[in-house]
C-alpha cells in the first residue's frame, strides 16, 4: 500500500518543535509542559507507522444475469496487522446500483481478525439497471492509524465483468420470409412436397404414393386424387442494427429498445429452427454469420451486449461485410431510428440487391421534449419534415416500414409490416 503522512502529523510535529524551541530560548518551562501532550501523541503514534498489509477482494455471485435482476457482491478484507480505521469502496458503473446505499464500508480490524486465515466479509446486493458488459473495478482501500497520523491507500483485486443480458420484448408473432432455404425447419414453403400442412389436391399420376390418396375426393369424382402438402423449411434471418446515433432521455433510449426487440426476434427465429445472423451497422461495424441453435443464440445476445453508439464521420457501406453474412434469399429485419443518412443508404443498397427487407423505425421523436420557443418549434417542424422525406424514400423503394416507440407492444410493427407485405403480394403486376 502507498503510505502518506496526513496534515495532522505535520501540524503536531511543528507545534511540538516550536514549543520546545521557545521554551529553550525564552527559558520558560511552562511552554514545554504546554506542548508535552502533543509530543506524547507523536511518541505513541510514530511507532504505528507501519503498513497494515490490507487486502480486499470483491467477488460477484454470478458473471451473467438478466436486466433488472439482483446480483450479490461479496467483499472479503484481510490484514496482517490491526487497523483502527479502514474505508473500503467498490467502484461501480452507473448501470449497477447498490440497494443498501453507496458501496462503501467502514471497518475496524482488531487483533483477533488479522492473519491470512481470518477475514471480514460483507455482502452487497446490486441491481442491474441496464444491459451490457459492465465492469466492476478493483476495490479501493484507505487505512489510517489510531491517531490519524498516517494514511495508506491501495487498489486491490482484479477487474471483473458482469454480462447483463437484455430482457427481451414480448413477441407473439414473427415475420414470415418470402423465400425459404433448403434445410428442414418450421417455415411453410410455397413449394409442394413432403410435409404436414395441407396445401391442395391434384389428380393421381404414376409414381404417387398410395398413402397420399384422398379417398373421399377420389370416390366423389370417380378418379384417384392425392393430397399436396407444403414443404417445411427454414429461413435465413439477418437482424440489422443501426447504431450510428440514438435519442435518449434518462436511462432509456432508442438503442435500448432496439436491443430488446432484436434479442426477442433472435430467440423467436431460433426457436423456429431458422438461421439467424447479426449486423451491427454504426461507428463500429460488427457482424455475425447466420447460425442456429441455443449456442448460436447466446452468441447473438453476447454480440448485442457490445453494441454502443460510437461517433464516426466515415462513410461506411455493405461492401466490407463478408458475403456469407448476407446469404441469398435471406430476410433482413432492420431496426433504425432513421437519424443517420449512412444507415438509409445501406438499407436502400440491401433493397437494390434483391433482399427481402423490412424496417422497424424505433421512433426517436418520443424521446424529444416538446418545443416551446418559436425558433425551436420551427426547427422541430423542419426535423419532422426531414424524417418524413426519409420514410417516403424507403417506401418508394418498396420497403415496408413501421414505427415503434416505448410503451407500445412489440408485435405492433411486425403486424403492420406483415399486412403491408400481404397487400403487396395481392397487387397485380
Amino acid at each position: 500500500m502507498d503510505r502518506a503522512p496526513t496534515p495532522k502529523l505535520g501540524a503536531y510535529a511543528a507545534l511540538t518543535a516550536a514549543g520546545l524551541l521557545a521554551a529553550l530560548v525564552l527559558g520558560q518551562p511552562a511552554l514545554a509542559v504546554l506542548v508535552a501532550p502533543f509530543g506524547l501523541l507523536l511518541a505513541l503514534g510514530l511507532p504505528q507507522a507501519r503498513d497494515p498489509g490490507v487486502e480486499a477482494v470483491a467477488t460477484l455471485g454470478a458473471d451473467r444475469t438478466m436486466e433488472g435482476d439482483p446480483v450479490t457482491l461479496t467483499v472479503t478484507v484481510r490484514a496482517r496487522h490491526p487497523v483502527a480505521r479502514l474505508e473500503v469502496a467498490v467502484p461501480l458503473p452507473p448501470e449497477l446500483e447498490a440497494e443498501d446505499g453507496p458501496p462503501a464500508l467502514r471497518l475496524r480490524i482488531g487483533r483477533g481478525d488479522v492473519g491470512p486465515e481470518h477475514g471480514l466479509e460483507r455482502a452487497l446486493t446490486l441491481r442491474c439497471r441496464r444491459w451490457g458488459a459492465l465492469g466492476v473495478e478493483p476495490v479501493r482501500l484507505r487505512a489510517r492509524d489510531h491517531f490519524g497520523f498516517h494514511e495508506w491507500r491501495a487498489a486491490t483485486g482484479r477487474r471483473q465483468v458482469l454480462r447483463v443480458y437484455p430482457r427481451p420484448a414480448q413477441l407473439h408473432s414473427l415475420l414470415l420470409p418470402n423465400q425459404t432455404q433448403v434445410h428442414s425447419g418450421n417455415q411453410l414453403a410455397r413449394q409442394r412436397g413432403d410435409g404436414i400442412e395441407f396445401a391442395d389436391i391434384r389428380p393421381f399420376v404414376p409414381g404417387d404414393r398410395v398413402r397420399r390418396v384422398n379417398w373421399r375426393v377420389s370416390a366423389r369424382r370417380g378418379q384417384p386424387y392425392v393430397n399436396q402438402h407444403h414443404l417445411e423449411r427454414n429461413a435465413d434471418v439477418i437482424l440489422f442494427v443501426d447504431s450510428f446515433a440514438e435519442a435518449r432521455t434518462g436511462r432509456e433510449g432508442t438503442l435500448d429498445l432496439t436491443v430488446r426487440l432484436v434479442s426477442a426476434l433472435a430467440a423467436g427465429h431460433v426457436a423456429r429452427r431458422d438461421r439467424v445472423g447479426l449486423i451491427g451497422f454504426g461507428g463500429i461495424l460488427r457482424w455475425l454469420s447466420p447460425g442456429m441453435g441455443p449456442v448460436h443464440l447466446l452468441r447473438v445476445v453476447e454480440a448485442l451486449l457490445d453494441t454502443e453508439v460510437v461517433l464516426s464521420y466515415a462513410w461506411k457501406g455493405l461492401d466490407i461485410i463478408p458475403p456469407r453474412t448476407l446469404p441469398p434469399q435471406a430476410m433482413v429485419v432492420a431496426l433504425t431510428p432513421l437519424l443517420d443518412a449512412r444507415a438509409i443508404g445501406a438499407l436502400l443498397d440491401l433493397r437494390a440487391r434483391g433482399f427481402d427487407l423490412a424496417v422497424v423505425e424505433v421512433d426517436p421523436e418520443r424521446f424529444v421534449p416538446p418545443a416551446t420557443d418559436p425558433g425551436d418549434r420551427l426547427a422541430d417542424r423542419v426535423w419532422h419534415l426531414h424524417r418524413e422525406a426519409r420514410r417516403a424514400r424507403l417506401a418508394e423503394a418498396g420497403i415496408p416500414i413501421a414505427r415503434w416507440g416505448p410503451g407500445e407492444p412489440a408485435d405492433q410493427p411486425l403486424t403492420e409490416i406483415a399486412a403491408f407485405r400481404r397487400a403487396l403480394r395481392r397487387v397485380p403486376a
